[in-house]
């Protein structure tokens, strides 16, 4: 995130709205992943910066409830991102604009073609997960 100030207001009431705090069960989890998959698919330069932090808290509580509650097994890369993209109610068109294209997006989630670096690191940002866990 670029270092932005944010409108305490604005911040409060998008707080409020969502209440961000500890999840404890799969309804809540299933609430904060849908919430953070609707701010995604607006895409990372469309989110104010207030959303964009939020994006970053309900992340960091999405991650830490699935290290607690979830064993990833190792799998493709393409396998963790058809994965990430199911867990936040994604289609691939939404890839298109990292990926650049269609086919590129195609091509990936088959398993057809590798991930290149560059790619990878932009969709870790995207998804809000480390670089690791899709190479």
């Amino acid at each position: 995130m670029s270092t932005q100030t944010l409108n305490p207001t604005a911040y409060g009431k998008l707080l409020a709205k969502v209440l961000p705090h500890a999840i404890k069960d799969e309804g809540e989890y299933d609430r904060f992943v849908s919430e953070a998959g609707r701010l995604m698919g607006r895409g990372e330069h469309d989110l104010t910066p207030e959303e964009t932090s939020l994006l970053e808290v309900m992340s960091i509580l999405i991650e830490e409830y699935d290290r607690k509650h979830y064993e990833l097994l190792p799998s493709e890369p393409h396998q963790m991102l058809a994965f990430l993209m199911e867990q936040r109610g994604l289609e691939a068109a939404a890839l298109t604009p990292i990926l650049g294209s269609k086919s590129r997006v195609s091509d990936v989630l088959e398993g057809k073609h590798p991930l290149r670096k560059v790619e990878t690191q932009k969709l870790a940002d995207f998804f809000h997960v480390s670089f690791d866990l899709l190479i």
